[in-house]
């Protein structure tokens, strides 16, 4: 690796490192496909300019944690850290969707959504060994 390159990696660390003040683990437990919507709160302010982004992007629409992370450019490790400091000041907010809000009596999930996940299974991997229905 050149001078050049080493300098910009070490350049980028750097600049992650001081983005997350440090921190390498989120308060949160966040999944990559952890779907994130604006909320009422407001960041503080010294919050990192990649906060403003954030918000920016969720208020235009639901996003997840890694279409954050590309759209910024930045390791999702570290976009993790920020979010989950939006969640602390409630300027982002994990919507709880009607498909996972109604459960059918709060004893699991719905048949409609069991019914979306086995479709959407089957179109992934249509050669896959099916076990058999019960019942």
């Amino acid at each position: 690796m050149s001078t050049y390159g080493r300098a910009v990696e070490e350049s980028a660390f750097v600049r992650t490192y001081t983005l997350t003040r440090g921190r390498t683990k989120p308060r949160h437990l966040l999944g990559l496909e952890t779907v994130l919507e604006a909320g009422p709160g407001r960041p503080g302010p010294a919050q990192a300019e990649e906060c403003e982004e954030i918000l920016a992007l969720c208020r235009e629409r639901r996003r997840s944690v890694v279409e954050l992370a590309g759209r910024l450019s930045r390791p999702v490790t570290a976009v993790k850290v920020l979010v989950s400091d939006l969640l602390d000041a409630d300027a982002l907010v994990v919507p709880l969707t009607q498909s996972y809000a109604d459960t059918g009596g709060g004893s699991g999930p719905s048949t409609q959504l069991l019914a979306a996940l086995s479709a959407g299974l089957k179109r992934k991997w249509p050669d896959a060994v099916a076990y058999p229905q019960a019942g």
